[in-house]
């Protein structure tokens, strides 16, 4: 189940993460970020314990958003060691986005 971000847990959700993170950046009335949800989620299952989930919104977590980077949702951020590894932005098929943590992650 991924984690949501809040300005309160930041730190130690991402910051003291000792799994790497794949963060989910969206807003709630962004539809490409609504059909990657149940992906994410199934990822999140399938890939348990060897990566962090979490899921940040846009909205309500602007300082966070704007930290990363972020300009547009969704966005995925790939951190290892409290360090970006990289970035995806807009919709992916499951196996591309599990691709790309493999790639970035390990």
């Amino acid at each position: 189940m991924p984690v949501s971000i809040t300005n309160e847990n930041v730190d130690q959700e991402i910051g003291n993460s000792k799994l790497p993170v794949v963060l989910d950046v969206y807003a709630t009335w962004c539809g490409p970020c609504q059909q990657m949800a149940p992906i994410f989620e199934e990822l999140a299952q399938e890939l348990e314990g060897k990566y962090k989930f979490a899921k940040l919104n846009v909205d309500e977590a602007r300082e966070i958003s704007i930290k990363y980077g972020v300009t547009s949702v969704p966005t995925f951020i790939f951190i290892k060691g409290n360090v970006v590894q990289g970035k995806e932005t807009g919709y992916m098929s499951k196996e591309a986005l599990e691709a790309k943590i493999k790639q970035l992650l390990g």
